[in-house]
């Protein structure tokens, strides 16, 4: 496909769903300073790839005392969060957006991406596997369907499951999840219980499965009871315990759902009570019942497995889009607050989100035209949206210039003469 520039992607989606009206001045209707696109655009374009307001100046036809004054003055978390839920809910209104469902539900995933950080930060901290002797940070991200729907910062050391159900619950797209599923690693000791509540199906991956299975299978019986099957559970779950502590577990819910409190503190405070504590008892006891349930059928379903592994694969195919968005400075980040470290992200992901709607879009105009043509539309399913080849992230750019217009039309016909199905059988299969 024919090179095209990031700022006239961002131009081409802002074209249909008007994002860039989310970006409010910070001083309302008592604001001296229009908002100018252009500028704007050059602004986010900075943050996403890493390349940082000074070095954008330097590189462009516009000055850096212009960027930072519309930077400072339209640029925040709750402006970026806006013009990202317009995005997702615009992508999850394109025809191909429900071609990517697996087994007609959306099945999101969630991981973390490591950062290494030049200047050390409150959350910034060392991680020898993917930094040595440096620190770094992590972009915990929640996909669905390809679109990166919800994403915060975290320390390295922290782990990733005490953030699951916080990605899912605060998720304010219309994009929602039915399915889950994360690594070994977004696992834990309550996890189960409270997605469940929540009313998510939490599907892990389990990388020894064995070894899962040997040490976190109950039953309501003794083991003796389940003397003739080959997976015997290793002890019976104490149910009165559950129900004599239901109520301060229904406590604790009603402070994650009313947002009071975040599932990372909860788990702290837990963690910090003897090991004996009968209301922490009795949330790990009801978890084990839907944990052994999940572990039956993870045994048992090859397709459970598979789509397991399919939603996670959909998350690593994001995490190189990611990365080669914020390619610039080495992929290592120089912000100095935790407060430039989130705007870094939540630009990352428009900037991604951007170039997954135009990809969706280009896919949905070519699904269009197979269905009038009379062709099969169901071999699009494994063509994914998260491709960057045809986009040019970096180079000298010129935003005072009227920006490219881009002919849909022309780009369906050059491709409609393509053999897709030929080609499939060296592709990715998402």
């Amino acid at each position: 496909m024919k090179q095209i520039e990031i700022s006239n992607v961002l131009h081409f989606v802002n074209q249909d769903y008007q994002f860039v009206e989310a970006f409010e001045h910070v001083l309302g209707r008592y604001a001296k300073q229009a908002r100018d696109d252009r500028i704007l655009v050059a602004c986010i374009i900075a943050w996403g790839t890493n390349m940082g307001l000074r070095k954008m100046g330097e590189i462009s036809d516009i000055g850096y005392s212009l960027l930072n004054d519309t930077s400072d003055n339209f640029i925040r978390l709750e402006t970026l969060k806006e013009a990202n839920d317009r995005v997702n809910n615009a992508i999850s209104k394109l025809p191909i957006f429900r071609y990517y469902d697996i087994d007609e539900v959306i099945h999101s995933s969630s991981d973390g991406q490591k950062f290494e950080t030049r200047i050390n930060t409150i959350n910034s901290r060392h991680s020898p596997k993917y930094f040595g002797l440096k620190k770094g940070i992590v972009d915990y991200t929640l996909i669905a369907n390809h679109v990166p729907v919800n994403a915060r910062i975290i320390g390295a050391n922290e782990h990733e499951s005490h953030y699951v159900f916080d990605i899912l619950y605060n998720n304010s797209t219309d994009i929602q999840p039915d399915v889950h599923s994360t690594d070994t690693h977004g696992t834990n000791q309550v996890n189960f219980a409270i997605l469940y509540i929540f009313g998510y199906q939490f599907a892990p991956r389990f990388q020894d499965i064995y070894n899962r299975v040997s040490k976190s299978l109950y039953g309501f019986h003794n083991p003796s009871y389940y003397s003739d099957g080959l997976i015997k559970p290793i002890r019976k779950i104490n149910v009165d315990l559950i129900v004599e502590e239901w109520e301060n577990i229904q406590r604790i819910i009603l402070s994650l759902a009313l947002k009071t409190t975040t599932q990372s503190i909860i788990i702290g405070k837990l963690s910090a009570y003897v090991r004996r504590n009968k209301t922490k008892r009795a949330l790990w006891e009801y978890d084990n019942i839907n944990k052994s349930l999940y572990l039956l059928d993870y045994i048992d379903s090859l397709p459970l497995r598979r789509n397991v592994q399919r939603a996670l694969n959909r998350g690593e195919s994001y995490h190189k889009l990611r990365r080669a968005i914020s390619h610039a400075n080495f992929g290592k980040l120089r912000f100095k607050t935790e407060q430039e470290q989130r705007i870094w992200s939540e630009c990352g992901c428009l900037l991604a989100n951007c170039i997954i709607y135009y990809n969706a879009s280009i896919l949905s105009n070519l699904l269009a035209y197979r269905e009038s043509d009379g062709q099969d539309p169901c071999v699009l399913k494994q063509i994914y949206p998260v491709a960057w080849q045809h986009i040019n992230l970096y180079g000298r750019y010129e935003f005072n210039k009227n920006p490219e217009s881009i002919n849909m039309d022309a780009i369906i016909q050059k491709l409609a003469k393509l053999q897709v199905e030929q080609e499939l059988s060296h592709s990715y299969f998402a």
